[in-house]
């Protein structure tokens, strides 16, 4: 049976009802305001590989590479090739590495489905998770581990939509892939902020900075 009530992922606060869709029931967070699919509604380890794997992951696509173009920009101006970097989350084509390797830059790729490596004992300078922190189970869980992996002055890099009240949740395309099960708001940015142990967190456009 499906409680009416479950407690946010990511700050423990209460949630309502919100939206009742294909890929099941939205509830959002009354402290936080993100939105987000009841775990009941999450996909196997099976299926969301299996959605993974129908994306783009060709690495010399133009398109690809112009769609991940703001977090590299923003590695490009901030952090220097001696730098030691990761990209958390990379799926199966990691085009920033790529695309950072091709500049002389260090950046270790990790998938936890694709690309498993042993990457949770060290620290790096900077991290990124590009389309990947929307698929978060344990936000605040991933959240706490991403900060303790930078080193003092580290930043991290995320990519995601962040939904705001003027925001038609029901046409809006972001929800339509099942694997997306939250959707932070302004409000869960300055939460993970505050909570997560970051110094400060900045937006630009699509992405999110949170210094360390």
């Amino acid at each position: 049976m499906l409680r009416n009530l479950f407690y946010c992922p990511l700050c423990s606060g209460e949630t309502k009802d919100f939206f009742t869709g294909q890929h099941g029931k939205y509830y959002k967070c009354q402290n936080c305001q993100s939105v987000l699919l009841h775990p009941n509604y999450y996909v196997t380890p099976e299926q969301e590989k299996d959605r993974y794997l129908e994306h783009n992951n060709d690495v010399n696509d133009p398109g690809y590479q112009n769609f991940v173009s703001p977090i590299v920009n923003s590695i490009l101006k901030n952090q220097n090739p001696k730098d030691d970097g990761l990209d958390y989350g990379a799926g199966t084509g990691p085009v920033i590495a790529k695309l950072l390797h091709d500049r002389g830059y260090k950046i270790v790729t990790y998938d936890p489905l694709f690309d498993k490596k042993d990457i949770f004992n060290r620290h790096y300078d900077y991290i990124v998770s590009c389309e990947v922190i929307e698929h978060f189970h344990n936000p605040y869980k991933e959240f706490q581990r991403l900060k303790k992996m930078l080193k003092s002055n580290g930043l991290l890099y995320c990519m995601t939509d962040l939904y705001d009240e003027n925001i038609d949740f029901k046409s809006w395309h972001y929800k339509d892939d099942q694997t997306h099960v939250i959707f932070y708001h302004t409000k869960a940015i300055e939460w993970i902020q505050k909570h997560c142990g970051f110094s400060k967190a900045e937006k630009e456009g699509r992405l999110l900075l949170f210094y360390a």
